[in-house]
């Protein structure tokens, strides 16, 4: 564990909170506590001062493992939802802090969970409770190398994957069986787990991220495969669509158009565009061919410890202090061809996943691109 890098980023995120007049935050999302602190549990809690002090709370069992695997100042075990409470209160107890503005996450918060946090005897009692998640969308929105290393290690894990997926396809497989190819190859090449892995056939490629069934390959399916390793905390998005044997004009006329549209959105994200822009271009596009309907679902997304990462419209714009749109950074990294292109009893989607240098978009999946016989 590289304690440098971690100190860099508290230092980063004191400055922001600083700014805001945050004095303390109480950080619960599993990817923000592991962007902070490297604890990638799911069940934990940080307490983040001005001062950068971090006070870690994990469950009771984990304490040792902890102690190796995280970065903390102080370390405290509990057993269930109501100690761990009650060891909340305890962490702020040492930590001196007896009042001031307390960020909560409330986009990871339920409601229950909020009020009861809020309650005056949990927390100090002379305070200001006040949402925090647009700081650390704010402090994770630009990759530093090392995420960016890791994402393009898991993107080469993804290509992987999905020639396994794709050398799995013959008449008689079912969905589950060719997820299981792909999840399976991914492991051995250093997958650490996956976000979900959507396989369909036939009329089901027309869904939106269709999870994989025991619906068995026909001769002439359309194939829709779309996997999401996980490699050193971080992520990749892969999706590929081939057809199991001959595909009609209409299949490949419908194909051409999805890819030269994901293409071009690829070259025009670059460091200042507007994500509604490009979001806008990708639709257009598509519906110019006027015999098409989207999938549910933004063409784009962010990736990084998180799957959909920053950006994506719906999802990161409410969490934004201003009203000024999405843009693209140098260092973003970004899923390109999220929704899909539906022509009645069948759809194509093609995804990758980009990284956005200051000198261009850098395609980070390279699995081909191409509507083949696979059968």
């Amino acid at each position: 564990m590289d304690r440098n890098l971690y100190q860099k980023r508290l230092t980063k995120c004191t400055l922001m909170m600083r700014s805001e007049e945050f004095d303390v935050l109480l950080v619960t999302s599993r990817s923000n506590l592991f962007y902070l602190t490297g604890d990638n549990r799911t069940i934990a809690y940080a307490l983040v001062t001005q001062s950068g002090k971090v006070a870690l709370g994990v469950p009771m069992t984990d304490l040792s493992d902890a102690q190796t695997s995280a970065h903390f100042d102080l370390l405290d075990g509990f057993e269930d939802d109501t100690t761990m409470i009650q060891s909340i209160k305890n962490q702020f107890q040492k930590l001196g802090i007896n009042k001031g503005k307390i960020g909560l996450e409330y986009s990871n918060l339920t409601r229950s969970i909020s009020d009861l946090l809020a309650r005056s005897d949990l927390l100090p009692s002379e305070k200001l409770i006040q949402d925090c998640s647009f700081l650390l969308t704010e402090l994770r929105k630009v990759k530093e190398p090392d995420e960016i290393e890791r994402i393009r290690m898991a993107a080469r894990v993804g290509d992987t994957g999905m020639k396994a997926a794709v050398s799995a396809i013959k008449p008689g497989i079912t969905e589950s069986q060719v997820a299981a190819e792909a999840e399976f190859t991914m492991r051995q090449a250093g997958a650490d787990g996956f976000w979900g892995t959507y396989v369909s056939f036939g009329q089901r490629t027309a869904l939106s991220h269709a999870l994989p069934t025991q619906r068995k390959l026909k001769i002439g399916d359309m194939v829709c495969i779309d996997i999401h390793p996980i490699v050193g905390g971080y992520s990749a998005d892969i999706c590929r669509t081939v057809c199991a044997g001959k595909p009609t004009a209409e299949q490949i006329s419908a194909y051409d158009l999805y890819l030269s549209t994901q293409q071009c959105t690829i070259f025009n994200s670059r460091p200042g565009t507007c994500v509604s822009d490009i979001e806008k271009f990708f639709r257009e596009s598509l519906d110019s061919s006027g015999q098409g309907q989207k999938n549910y679902g933004p063409p784009i997304h962010g990736v990084g410890i998180d799957l959909e990462d920053y950006p994506m419209t719906y999802k990161f714009a409410p969490l934004q202090k201003t009203r000024e749109p999405l843009t693209l950074f140098p260092n973003t990294v970004l899923a390109i061809g999220n929704s899909g292109l539906s022509i009645g009893p069948w759809g194509v989607r093609v995804e990758d996943t980009i990284w956005v240098s200051d000198k261009g978009p850098i395609i980070l999946t390279s699995y081909l691109r191409q509507l083949a016989n696979m059968a």
